[in-house]
């Protein structure tokens, strides 16, 4: 299934045909009976075989001037920061969402995907890409990077963002209310409720003296993540170190690093890359016995321990409906950021047994799924 799920986003293909083959006209050869008829009747033949040449020849350009008055099929362009796997279950609610909307990839919109496979870098390139490519609606997906690269990419082509955090602070909008610009999309408010992460943390590892933040320091937003992280451990009197990681080669001997200082706590940062490479980091914290909360489900949908987060099929769902209307005419500058406030708390059971843990009734009470 996930062979067929890749290709439909090959990031190569640059439009689908459209299933239609215009032909010109063509005559079959006389059979031998009309070849000996009266030469009066062959007259009237040779008429009529004329006036079906010229019927057809007029229809024929009746449909190619009808084909040519026919608007282009817009394209969408999708940047993204991670790569398709990573983001399966979300990315095909996005499609779904356009297809009940009537907009279908290959017949009514093409779409064209560029990921980044986390490497933040290729993200300009990738954005002035679609710019040059003249797609209709940039659909900037996986975090502030892409967002923020779109936007130094254009000033005109409506974009479409998913954020983790407030776009106002980046100049994304002008305003939640009224985005303004050429930029509107979903705030996942993702970095406001670290807090939150850390006392269900705690709750969930009483004993725990000492916390740790895994960040990747290439994200925007970083800083306030850990800033809003260390004021929430200030308050229960405990001490966070903060760990950066922004490539593989980073994450092993961070959490090697986490093992020699005594970790009893990980809170990991909301951020693409990470989601990314989830599988890694889930395996990595278990193989070092750290219990660690998560910014999304699909966390603890691979193995992690704890999750809290908005959903991120909601907000590719709702992409989908923004694009929808830019299509229809609608301006991104009058279309309100919107804002997700719905938070899943999910617990797997089986990755707490893992590392001899006992969730908290209180846990398990306030938990919108527990996977057991």
């Amino acid at each position: 299934m996930l062979k067929a799920f890749t290709s439909a986003y090959d990031p190569k293909r640059t439009s689908k045909p459209s299933g239609k083959c215009w032909v010109s006209a063509s005559h079959t050869p006389l059979s031998g009976r009309a070849i000996v008829a009266r030469e009066g009747q062959m007259a009237f033949n040779s008429g009529r075989r004329n006036f079906i040449t010229l019927l057809g020849g007029t229809a024929a350009s009746w449909s190619f001037a009808a084909r040519a008055e026919q608007p282009a099929t817009p394209a969408i362009g999708v940047l993204s920061s991670q790569s398709a796997a990573a983001v399966e279950r979300p990315l095909m609610a996005f499609q779904r969402g356009l297809n009940e909307l009537g907009y279908v990839d290959g017949q009514t919109i093409a779409i064209e995907y560029r990921w980044a496979e986390g490497q933040y870098d290729r993200l300009s390139a990738l954005a002035t890409d679609l710019v040059r490519r003249k797609v209709a609606v940039i659909v900037a997906l996986g975090g502030d990077p892409p967002a923020l690269a779109a936007k130094a990419a254009t000033a005109t082509i409506p974009i479409v963002f998913i954020v983790g955090s407030d776009p106002v602070t980046f100049g994304l909008v002008e305003s939640l209310n009224r985005p303004g610009g050429n930029a509107t999309g979903v705030n996942l408010l993702l970095t406001e409720i670290e807090s939150k992460r850390i006392g269900l943390l705690h709750e969930l590892v009483p004993t725990a003296t000492k916390f740790a933040m895994l960040v990747n320091p290439k994200t925007a937003n970083a800083e306030a993540q850990i800033r809003d992280a260390q004021a929430a451990t200030r308050a229960l009197g405990l001490p966070m170190e903060v760990f950066n990681a922004s490539s593989d080669a980073d994450l092993e001997p961070g959490f090697a690093r986490l093992t020699q200082s005594k970790i009893d706590a990980l809170l990991v940062e909301a951020d693409p890359y990470f989601v990314a490479r989830r599988n890694l980091i889930i395996s990595l914290a278990t193989q070092h016995a750290i219990p660690t909360i998560y910014p999304l489900r699909e966390f603890s949908d691979s193995g992690g321990l704890i999750s809290y987060g908005t959903n991120l099929v909601e907000a590719y769902r709702q992409t989908a409906n923004y694009v929808s209307r830019i299509l229809k005419g609608e301006k991104p500058a009058d279309l309100p950021v919107v804002q997700l406030t719905k938070f899943e708390l999910v617990v797997n059971v089986k990755a707490a047994k893992a590392l001899g843990l006992t969730v908290p009734q209180t846990v398990l009470v306030a938990a919108d799924e527990v996977i057991e």
